[in-house]
Protein backbone atom coordinates (compact mmCIF):
# COMPACT_ATOMS: atom_id res chain seq x y z
CA UNK A 1 0.00 0.00 0.00
CA UNK A 2 2.49 2.26 1.01
CA UNK A 3 4.80 1.50 -2.41
CA UNK A 4 1.51 2.32 -4.60
CA UNK A 5 1.20 5.88 -2.63
CA UNK A 6 5.40 7.10 -2.99
CA UNK A 7 4.52 5.54 -6.71
CA UNK A 8 1.85 7.65 -7.91
CA UNK A 9 1.52 10.23 -5.06
CA UNK A 10 4.05 12.90 -3.90
CA UNK A 11 2.72 12.36 -0.04
CA UNK A 12 -0.40 10.98 2.12
CA UNK A 13 -2.55 14.25 2.37
CA UNK A 14 -1.95 14.00 -1.86
CA UNK A 15 -3.90 10.74 -2.05
CA UNK A 16 -6.07 11.78 0.78
CA UNK A 17 -6.83 14.66 -1.27
CA UNK A 18 -7.00 12.81 -4.59
CA UNK A 19 -10.79 11.95 -5.39
CA UNK A 20 -11.53 15.92 -4.35
CA UNK A 21 -9.78 17.70 -6.69
CA UNK A 22 -10.80 15.12 -9.69
CA UNK A 23 -14.57 16.46 -8.63
CA UNK A 24 -13.05 20.06 -8.57
CA UNK A 25 -11.27 19.58 -11.73
CA UNK A 26 -14.84 18.42 -12.88
CA UNK A 27 -16.29 21.40 -11.78
CA UNK A 28 -13.46 23.91 -13.20
CA UNK A 29 -14.50 22.60 -16.58
CA UNK A 30 -18.14 23.17 -16.42
CA UNK A 31 -17.94 26.54 -14.54
CA UNK A 32 -14.22 27.82 -16.21
CA UNK A 33 -13.29 30.70 -13.95
CA UNK A 34 -14.67 34.64 -16.36
CA UNK A 35 -13.39 38.09 -17.03
CA UNK A 36 -15.81 40.81 -16.91
CA UNK A 37 -15.48 44.39 -17.76
CA UNK A 38 -17.74 47.20 -16.27
CA UNK A 39 -18.01 50.87 -18.02
CA UNK A 40 -18.24 53.69 -15.91
CA UNK A 41 -20.00 55.85 -18.65
CA UNK A 42 -20.16 59.43 -16.87
CA UNK A 43 -16.56 59.14 -15.38
CA UNK A 44 -15.21 57.53 -18.72
CA UNK A 45 -13.30 54.72 -16.22
CA UNK A 46 -13.33 50.96 -17.11
CA UNK A 47 -13.57 48.35 -14.55
CA UNK A 48 -12.17 44.35 -14.88
CA UNK A 49 -13.73 41.70 -12.36
CA UNK A 50 -12.72 38.18 -12.65
CA UNK A 51 -15.60 35.38 -11.39
CA UNK A 52 -13.50 32.55 -10.29
CA UNK A 53 -14.46 28.97 -10.66
CA UNK A 54 -15.82 28.29 -7.09
CA UNK A 55 -17.61 31.58 -7.00
CA UNK A 56 -19.61 30.64 -10.45
CA UNK A 57 -20.30 27.15 -8.84
CA UNK A 58 -21.49 28.46 -5.41
CA UNK A 59 -24.31 30.80 -7.20
CA UNK A 60 -25.22 28.15 -9.04
CA UNK A 61 -25.40 25.81 -5.98
CA UNK A 62 -27.44 28.86 -4.32
CA UNK A 63 -29.84 29.08 -7.43
CA UNK A 64 -30.60 25.36 -7.79
CA UNK A 65 -31.51 25.23 -3.72
CA UNK A 66 -33.83 28.42 -4.60
CA UNK A 67 -35.53 26.19 -7.02
CA UNK A 68 -35.93 23.02 -5.54
CA UNK A 69 -36.84 24.76 -2.32
CA UNK A 70 -40.16 26.90 -4.12
CA UNK A 71 -40.87 23.41 -5.86
CA UNK A 72 -41.39 21.92 -2.53
CA UNK A 73 -43.25 24.87 -0.73
CA UNK A 74 -45.28 24.80 -4.12
CA UNK A 75 -46.23 21.23 -3.94
CA UNK A 76 -46.92 21.10 -0.08
CA UNK A 77 -49.34 24.04 -0.20
CA UNK A 78 -51.20 22.57 -3.35
CA UNK A 79 -51.53 19.10 -2.42
CA UNK A 80 -50.81 18.56 1.67
CA UNK A 81 -52.52 22.19 2.85
CA UNK A 82 -55.94 20.86 1.88
CA UNK A 83 -55.24 17.48 3.77
CA UNK A 84 -53.72 19.55 6.75
CA UNK A 85 -56.77 21.39 6.82
CA UNK A 86 -59.04 18.70 6.65
CA UNK A 87 -57.30 17.08 9.48
CA UNK A 88 -57.19 19.71 11.39
CA UNK A 89 -60.65 20.02 11.28
CA UNK A 90 -61.39 16.36 12.10
CA UNK A 91 -58.89 16.96 15.17
CA UNK A 92 -61.28 19.71 15.98
CA UNK A 93 -64.37 18.26 15.73
CA UNK A 94 -63.36 15.05 17.61
CA UNK A 95 -62.55 17.66 20.74
CA UNK A 96 -65.55 18.90 20.61
CA UNK A 97 -67.09 15.47 20.49
CA UNK A 98 -65.63 14.62 23.08
CA UNK A 99 -66.37 17.37 25.07
CA UNK A 100 -69.95 16.85 24.59
CA UNK A 101 -69.63 13.55 25.88
CA UNK A 102 -67.89 14.68 28.98
CA UNK A 103 -70.69 16.95 29.55
CA UNK A 104 -73.47 14.33 28.49
CA UNK A 105 -72.19 11.97 30.74
CA UNK A 106 -71.48 14.72 34.00
CA UNK A 107 -74.96 15.20 32.87
CA UNK A 108 -76.42 11.42 33.14
CA UNK A 109 -74.12 10.74 36.03
CA UNK A 110 -76.08 13.82 38.16
CA UNK A 111 -79.27 12.77 37.11
CA UNK A 112 -78.10 8.95 37.67
CA UNK A 113 -77.51 10.40 41.53
CA UNK A 114 -80.41 12.21 41.87
CA UNK A 115 -82.39 9.28 40.75
CA UNK A 116 -80.70 6.58 42.94
CA UNK A 117 -81.16 9.22 46.04
CA UNK A 118 -84.85 9.22 45.09
CA UNK A 119 -85.57 5.39 45.05
CA UNK A 120 -83.47 5.27 48.82
CA UNK A 121 -86.01 7.96 49.81
CA UNK A 122 -88.92 6.37 48.52
CA UNK A 123 -87.92 2.93 49.93
CA UNK A 124 -87.49 4.72 53.31
CA UNK A 125 -90.70 6.02 53.34
CA UNK A 126 -92.45 3.09 52.89
CA UNK A 127 -90.67 1.11 55.13
CA UNK A 128 -90.28 3.12 57.91
CA UNK A 129 -93.44 5.47 57.84
CA UNK A 130 -96.62 3.67 59.47
CA UNK A 131 -98.83 6.58 58.98
CA UNK A 132 -99.13 6.37 55.56
CA UNK A 133 -102.44 6.00 53.88
CA UNK A 134 -103.06 3.28 50.94
CA UNK A 135 -103.61 5.78 48.64
CA UNK A 136 -100.32 7.33 49.32
CA UNK A 137 -98.67 3.82 49.47
CA UNK A 138 -99.55 3.27 45.67
CA UNK A 139 -98.88 7.18 44.42
CA UNK A 140 -95.21 6.45 46.39
CA UNK A 141 -95.05 2.90 44.13
CA UNK A 142 -95.58 4.44 41.38
CA UNK A 143 -93.14 7.28 41.77
CA UNK A 144 -90.55 4.63 42.16
CA UNK A 145 -91.56 2.68 39.46
CA UNK A 146 -91.33 5.59 37.26
CA UNK A 147 -87.70 6.24 38.96
CA UNK A 148 -86.95 3.42 37.23
CA UNK A 149 -88.07 3.57 34.24
CA UNK A 150 -85.98 6.90 34.13
CA UNK A 151 -82.99 5.05 35.54
CA UNK A 152 -83.52 2.40 32.73
CA UNK A 153 -83.94 5.20 30.09
CA UNK A 154 -80.89 6.90 31.03
CA UNK A 155 -79.01 3.33 31.40
CA UNK A 156 -79.78 2.91 27.99
CA UNK A 157 -78.61 6.34 26.52
CA UNK A 158 -75.27 5.82 28.89
CA UNK A 159 -74.96 1.94 27.06
CA UNK A 160 -75.56 3.69 23.18
CA UNK A 161 -72.52 6.57 24.86
CA UNK A 162 -70.08 3.99 25.28
CA UNK A 163 -70.86 1.32 22.68
CA UNK A 164 -72.20 3.18 19.32
CA UNK A 165 -69.17 5.10 17.51
CA UNK A 166 -71.76 7.41 16.05
CA UNK A 167 -73.57 8.63 19.03
CA UNK A 168 -74.66 12.16 18.33
CA UNK A 169 -76.38 13.59 21.41
CA UNK A 170 -80.22 14.53 21.07
CA UNK A 171 -80.58 16.73 24.55
CA UNK A 172 -78.50 19.26 25.50
CA UNK A 173 -80.01 19.34 28.62
CA UNK A 174 -81.15 16.34 30.90
CA UNK A 175 -84.33 18.42 31.70
CA UNK A 176 -84.75 17.78 27.72
CA UNK A 177 -84.08 14.20 28.61
CA UNK A 178 -87.05 14.01 31.39
CA UNK A 179 -89.16 15.87 29.28
CA UNK A 180 -88.48 13.15 26.44
CA UNK A 181 -89.08 10.35 28.68
CA UNK A 182 -92.35 11.87 30.10
CA UNK A 183 -93.60 11.74 26.28
CA UNK A 184 -92.54 8.53 25.75
CA UNK A 185 -94.70 7.34 28.95
CA UNK A 186 -97.69 9.56 28.01
CA UNK A 187 -97.56 7.85 24.47
CA UNK A 188 -97.34 4.66 26.34
CA UNK A 189 -100.32 4.76 28.22
CA UNK A 190 -102.63 6.39 25.37
CA UNK A 191 -101.20 3.50 23.25
CA UNK A 192 -102.15 1.36 25.79
CA UNK A 193 -105.90 2.97 25.97
CA UNK A 194 -105.84 2.35 21.87
CA UNK A 195 -105.32 -1.23 22.40
CA UNK A 196 -107.97 -2.05 24.67
CA UNK A 197 -110.44 0.13 22.18
CA UNK A 198 -109.12 -2.12 19.48
CA UNK A 199 -109.55 -5.31 21.74
CA UNK A 200 -113.41 -3.85 22.17
CA UNK A 201 -113.82 -3.25 18.25
CA UNK A 202 -112.74 -6.82 17.02
CA UNK A 203 -114.78 -8.53 19.57
CA UNK A 204 -117.67 -6.59 18.38
CA UNK A 205 -116.08 -7.34 14.57
CA UNK A 206 -116.01 -11.45 15.63
CA UNK A 207 -119.21 -11.33 17.44
CA UNK A 208 -120.99 -9.18 13.92
CA UNK A 209 -118.67 -11.93 11.44
CA UNK A 210 -120.59 -14.67 13.55
CA UNK A 211 -123.34 -13.33 13.19
CA UNK A 212 -123.07 -13.21 9.03
CA UNK A 213 -121.55 -15.96 8.52
CA UNK A 214 -124.54 -17.60 10.59
CA UNK A 215 -126.87 -15.83 8.50
CA UNK A 216 -125.22 -16.55 5.07
CA UNK A 217 -124.87 -20.19 6.10
CA UNK A 218 -128.44 -20.63 7.17
CA UNK A 219 -129.60 -19.04 3.47
CA UNK A 220 -127.37 -21.04 1.40
CA UNK A 221 -128.35 -24.01 3.14
CA UNK A 222 -132.26 -23.09 2.78
CA UNK A 223 -131.78 -21.91 -0.79
CA UNK A 224 -129.59 -25.15 -1.77
CA UNK A 225 -132.37 -27.41 0.46
CA UNK A 226 -134.99 -25.93 -2.00
CA UNK A 227 -133.44 -26.02 -5.40
CA UNK A 228 -132.65 -29.66 -4.52
CA UNK A 229 -136.45 -30.28 -3.72
CA UNK A 230 -136.95 -28.91 -7.27
CA UNK A 231 -134.38 -30.68 -8.89
CA UNK A 232 -135.75 -34.35 -6.71
CA UNK A 233 -138.16 -35.02 -9.62
CA UNK A 234 -134.74 -35.30 -12.43
CA UNK A 235 -132.46 -37.50 -9.91
CA UNK A 236 -133.82 -40.96 -10.83
CA UNK A 237 -133.13 -39.22 -14.81
CA UNK A 238 -129.99 -37.83 -13.78
CA UNK A 239 -128.63 -41.18 -12.76
CA UNK A 240 -129.91 -43.01 -15.15
CA UNK A 241 -127.45 -40.90 -17.58
CA UNK A 242 -124.25 -41.60 -15.03
CA UNK A 243 -124.92 -38.14 -13.61
CA UNK A 244 -124.28 -36.89 -9.64
CA UNK A 245 -125.38 -33.72 -7.69
CA UNK A 246 -121.27 -32.88 -7.65
CA UNK A 247 -120.45 -33.44 -11.40
CA UNK A 248 -123.13 -31.48 -12.23
CA UNK A 249 -122.82 -28.38 -9.81
CA UNK A 250 -118.95 -28.38 -10.61
CA UNK A 251 -119.91 -28.33 -14.74
CA UNK A 252 -122.58 -25.92 -14.08
CA UNK A 253 -120.14 -23.29 -12.09
CA UNK A 254 -117.77 -23.94 -14.56
CA UNK A 255 -120.06 -23.13 -18.10
CA UNK A 256 -120.46 -19.56 -19.16
CA UNK A 257 -122.81 -17.86 -21.75
CA UNK A 258 -124.55 -14.93 -22.16
CA UNK A 259 -127.94 -15.88 -20.90
CA UNK A 260 -126.40 -17.66 -18.09
CA UNK A 261 -123.51 -15.80 -16.92
CA UNK A 262 -119.95 -16.19 -16.67
CA UNK A 263 -118.54 -19.06 -14.72
CA UNK A 264 -118.07 -19.30 -11.24
CA UNK A 265 -114.77 -20.13 -9.68
CA UNK A 266 -115.11 -21.57 -5.71
CA UNK A 267 -114.11 -19.78 -2.61
CA UNK A 268 -110.83 -21.05 -1.74
CA UNK A 269 -109.80 -19.71 2.29
CA UNK A 270 -106.91 -19.85 4.21
CA UNK A 271 -106.49 -23.45 6.04
CA UNK A 272 -105.13 -21.16 8.76
CA UNK A 273 -108.73 -19.40 9.39
CA UNK A 274 -111.56 -21.13 11.16
CA UNK A 275 -112.86 -24.07 9.32
CA UNK A 276 -116.62 -22.09 9.25
CA UNK A 277 -114.97 -19.96 6.53
CA UNK A 278 -114.11 -22.70 4.34
CA UNK A 279 -117.80 -24.35 4.43
CA UNK A 280 -119.55 -21.56 4.18
CA UNK A 281 -117.51 -20.92 0.78
CA UNK A 282 -118.24 -24.38 0.03
CA UNK A 283 -121.91 -24.27 0.68
CA UNK A 284 -121.89 -20.75 -1.34
CA UNK A 285 -120.48 -22.64 -4.41
CA UNK A 286 -123.32 -25.87 -4.02
CA UNK A 287 -125.87 -22.89 -3.79
CA UNK A 288 -124.30 -21.21 -6.96
CA UNK A 289 -124.05 -24.59 -8.89
CA UNK A 290 -127.74 -25.57 -8.11
CA UNK A 291 -129.12 -22.31 -8.89
CA UNK A 292 -127.63 -22.35 -12.31
CA UNK A 293 -128.14 -25.98 -13.01
CA UNK A 294 -131.87 -25.32 -12.50
CA UNK A 295 -131.77 -22.14 -15.04
CA UNK A 296 -129.51 -24.49 -18.03
CA UNK A 297 -131.51 -27.50 -17.50
CA UNK A 298 -134.60 -27.68 -19.96
CA UNK A 299 -137.21 -27.91 -17.54
CA UNK A 300 -141.12 -27.87 -18.06
CA UNK A 301 -143.34 -28.03 -21.21
CA UNK A 302 -142.61 -26.44 -24.15
CA UNK A 303 -146.66 -25.99 -24.70
CA UNK A 304 -148.94 -24.43 -22.59
CA UNK A 305 -151.90 -26.82 -22.41
CA UNK A 306 -150.13 -30.40 -21.82
CA UNK A 307 -151.97 -33.14 -22.83
CA UNK A 308 -149.82 -36.16 -23.90
CA UNK A 309 -151.21 -38.49 -26.71
CA UNK A 310 -147.49 -40.49 -26.71
CA UNK A 311 -145.10 -41.40 -24.53
CA UNK A 312 -141.52 -42.27 -24.47
CA UNK A 313 -140.67 -45.74 -25.01
CA UNK A 314 -141.99 -48.74 -27.30
CA UNK A 315 -145.52 -48.54 -28.76
CA UNK A 316 -147.42 -49.52 -32.47
CA UNK A 317 -146.25 -47.60 -34.56
CA UNK A 318 -149.49 -45.53 -36.21
CA UNK A 319 -148.34 -46.55 -39.71
CA UNK A 320 -147.53 -50.27 -40.09
CA UNK A 321 -148.86 -51.57 -36.50
CA UNK A 322 -145.85 -53.24 -35.62
CA UNK A 323 -143.81 -52.75 -32.07
CA UNK A 324 -141.52 -49.58 -32.50
CA UNK A 325 -139.33 -47.43 -30.08
CA UNK A 326 -140.37 -44.14 -29.78
CA UNK A 327 -137.53 -41.61 -29.01
CA UNK A 328 -139.90 -38.51 -27.42
CA UNK A 329 -143.19 -36.89 -26.13
CA UNK A 330 -145.84 -36.10 -28.48
CA UNK A 331 -148.06 -33.48 -27.25
CA UNK A 332 -151.53 -32.73 -28.46
CA UNK A 333 -152.11 -29.44 -30.90
CA UNK A 334 -153.35 -27.44 -33.54
CA UNK A 335 -151.73 -26.01 -36.50
CA UNK A 336 -150.08 -23.18 -35.31
CA UNK A 337 -149.85 -23.84 -31.77
CA UNK A 338 -147.03 -21.79 -30.32
CA UNK A 339 -144.15 -23.62 -29.30
CA UNK A 340 -141.59 -22.53 -26.57
CA UNK A 341 -138.13 -23.24 -25.34
CA UNK A 342 -138.05 -23.91 -21.71
CA UNK A 343 -134.69 -22.96 -20.69
CA UNK A 344 -131.95 -20.71 -22.29
CA UNK A 345 -129.94 -21.51 -25.44
CA UNK A 346 -128.48 -21.31 -28.75
CA UNK A 347 -130.47 -22.81 -32.00
CA UNK A 348 -128.07 -25.42 -33.37
CA UNK A 349 -130.57 -26.46 -36.19
CA UNK A 350 -133.89 -25.33 -37.89
CA UNK A 351 -134.79 -27.11 -41.15
CA UNK A 352 -136.15 -30.31 -42.31
CA UNK A 353 -135.03 -33.61 -40.82
CA UNK A 354 -135.32 -37.20 -42.39
CA UNK A 355 -138.95 -38.68 -40.36
CA UNK A 356 -138.92 -35.37 -37.91
CA UNK A 357 -140.18 -33.09 -40.88
CA UNK A 358 -139.39 -29.30 -40.20
CA UNK A 359 -137.59 -29.33 -36.39
CA UNK A 360 -135.43 -26.75 -34.22
CA UNK A 361 -132.64 -28.24 -32.15
CA UNK A 362 -131.38 -26.01 -28.85
CA UNK A 363 -128.15 -26.42 -27.44
CA UNK A 364 -128.69 -25.59 -23.77
CA UNK A 365 -125.23 -26.37 -22.46
CA UNK A 366 -123.67 -29.28 -20.18
CA UNK A 367 -124.42 -31.57 -23.11
CA UNK A 368 -128.77 -31.09 -23.01
CA UNK A 369 -130.70 -30.53 -26.13
CA UNK A 370 -133.70 -30.06 -26.77
CA UNK A 371 -135.47 -30.93 -30.05
CA UNK A 372 -139.13 -29.85 -31.86
CA UNK A 373 -140.40 -32.22 -34.53
CA UNK A 374 -143.14 -31.58 -36.91
CA UNK A 375 -143.71 -28.04 -36.87
CA UNK A 376 -145.72 -26.02 -39.50
CA UNK A 377 -143.29 -22.93 -39.18
CA UNK A 378 -140.11 -22.06 -37.80
CA UNK A 379 -139.87 -18.67 -35.90
CA UNK A 380 -136.00 -18.73 -35.08
CA UNK A 381 -132.99 -18.84 -36.79
CA UNK A 382 -129.65 -20.92 -36.98
CA UNK A 383 -127.21 -19.48 -34.18
CA UNK A 384 -130.30 -17.35 -32.22
CA UNK A 385 -129.78 -16.94 -28.40
CA UNK A 386 -133.63 -18.12 -27.03
CA UNK A 387 -134.89 -17.61 -23.52
CA UNK A 388 -137.25 -19.74 -21.52
CA UNK A 389 -140.27 -19.06 -23.22
CA UNK A 390 -139.54 -17.71 -26.43
CA UNK A 391 -141.84 -18.90 -29.61
CA UNK A 392 -139.40 -21.59 -31.88
CA UNK A 393 -141.73 -22.63 -34.11
CA UNK A 394 -145.63 -23.15 -34.35
CA UNK A 395 -146.91 -26.96 -34.10
CA UNK A 396 -148.19 -28.53 -37.72
CA UNK A 397 -147.76 -31.79 -38.90
CA UNK A 398 -144.95 -32.06 -41.30
CA UNK A 399 -142.66 -34.63 -41.63
CA UNK A 400 -143.71 -39.04 -40.80
CA UNK A 401 -146.98 -37.69 -38.98
CA UNK A 402 -150.66 -38.70 -38.96
CA UNK A 403 -152.12 -35.50 -37.87
CA UNK A 404 -151.05 -32.30 -35.74
CA UNK A 405 -148.81 -32.62 -33.06
CA UNK A 406 -146.05 -31.81 -31.19
CA UNK A 407 -142.94 -34.84 -31.18
CA UNK A 408 -140.49 -32.98 -28.22
CA UNK A 409 -137.32 -35.28 -27.72
CA UNK A 410 -134.27 -34.00 -24.78
CA UNK A 411 -131.38 -35.29 -25.59
CA UNK A 412 -127.75 -36.10 -23.46
CA UNK A 413 -124.99 -35.95 -25.49
CA UNK A 414 -126.49 -36.57 -28.64
CA UNK A 415 -128.69 -39.69 -27.49
CA UNK A 416 -132.81 -39.06 -26.53
CA UNK A 417 -133.83 -39.82 -22.84
CA UNK A 418 -137.36 -40.33 -21.62
CA UNK A 419 -137.85 -36.40 -21.06
CA UNK A 420 -141.25 -37.20 -18.92
CA UNK A 421 -139.62 -36.36 -15.34
CA UNK A 422 -138.10 -33.22 -16.72
CA UNK A 423 -141.56 -32.24 -18.44
CA UNK A 424 -143.69 -32.37 -14.89
CA UNK A 425 -143.64 -29.30 -13.29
Amino acid sequence: MINFITRYFTSLWAFITAPFRAVWRVIVRIFPPREFTVMDTPRGNVYTFNQSSFWRFTKFCAKAGLIVWASWSTYVFVYHRPMLQNRTQQLEQMREKYATHMIDLRNYLGKYNDLTKNINVIDDKLLKDKKLTDAQKEDLINERLKTWGELDFLKTRITEMFTNEDYAPEYSKISDLAIEYELTRAENIEIKKRDIEILETVAKVVEADTKIVDAVSKLAADNTAELRSELKRINGALSALGLGEAELVKNANKYSNQLVGAAFNPLEIDKELDEKYQKLANDITLWNGLNKLRRILPLGAPVKNVRVTSKYGTRQDPFTGTPKFHRGIDFAGKVGTELMAVAPGRVISAGERVGYGTTVEIDHGLGFTTLYAHLSKITVSRGDWVRPGTIVGLGGSSGRSTGPHLHYEIRYKGNPFDPEKFVKE
